[in-house]
């Protein structure tokens, strides 16, 4: 019984930290194309965060990203 709950635990545990997280992960590895000058694949990446996580704190700051890359080329 008790490994039963320790299994279920870990697993709500991976499941939970995993909710959500594709738009913060799609983020990070566009700005660390960003900072490898990969500027094309960067707002490729910035580009599907605001289209499939519209809702998401990413896509704001996925937004500013692509506003200031624009501005930059």
């Amino acid at each position: 019984m008790g490994r039963a709950l320790t299994a279920l635990w870990i697993g709500l545990l991976v499941v939970s930290g995993c909710n959500g997280s594709k738009a913060d992960e799609l983020f990070e590895t566009a700005q660390f194309e960003e900072r490898q000058n990969n500027r094309d694949h960067a707002r490729q990446l910035y580009e599907e965060i605001v289209k499939d996580h519209p809702n998401s704190a990413a896509a704001r700051k996925a937004a500013d990203r692509l506003a200031q890359i624009t501005k930059g080329d």
